[in-house]
């Protein structure tokens, strides 16, 4: 469930978790995946072919990377990719600390490839996890996005 919403740098949070997503190509060189390539995970940037729903993960410190794979630069995003994203937040190995979360989708790769935020953000509040997401929008326009009607768009 999306608990808060915060707008400062991802990489100053408290939480010891933090999630992002990432291509199934394996191409992750730019956007927040590529800031954490360069900083603590060289290896993420040409990591290689991944199915959509897997997790990567990195120990940095006392914080945790996860990184869900969860579309495809050749083909976009699943029209599961609700149940993919409540499924992959709800594995992640947490102990019920609370996870800070990129708007998955919302970068450039996200926006080119179709993802659609709405069912992005619909899959990570129904997830049994505490997730603080980083948006420069509120918790309130967030949880909106959330409830309207299928069909219906509302840009924020």
């Amino acid at each position: 469930m999306i608990v808060s919403t915060f707008n400062h740098d991802m990489f100053k949070t408290d939480c010891k978790h933090i999630v992002f997503g990432i291509n199934q190509e394996g191409y992750n060189d730019t956007g927040f995946p590529g800031e954490v390539a360069d900083r603590y995970w060289k290896e993420l940037s040409k990591c290689g072919k991944n199915e959509i729903g897997t997790i990567l993960s990195k120990k940095v410190g006392d914080q945790t990377f996860y990184a869900i794979v969860c579309y495809s630069l050749d083909y976009g995003w699943s029209e599961d990719i609700e149940t993919i994203i409540q499924d992959c937040f709800d594995r992640l190995p947490t102990n019920g600390e609370p996870i800070a979360s990129v708007s998955i989708g919302t970068g450039f790769a996200g926006v080119m490839t179709g993802a659609d935020f709405r069912k992005i953000i619909k899959g990570m509040h129904k997830s049994k996890q505490q997730i603080e997401l980083q948006s420069e929008y509120s918790l309130d326009d967030i949880l909106d996005c959330y409830e309207l009607e299928d069909g219906y768009n509302k840009v924020l």
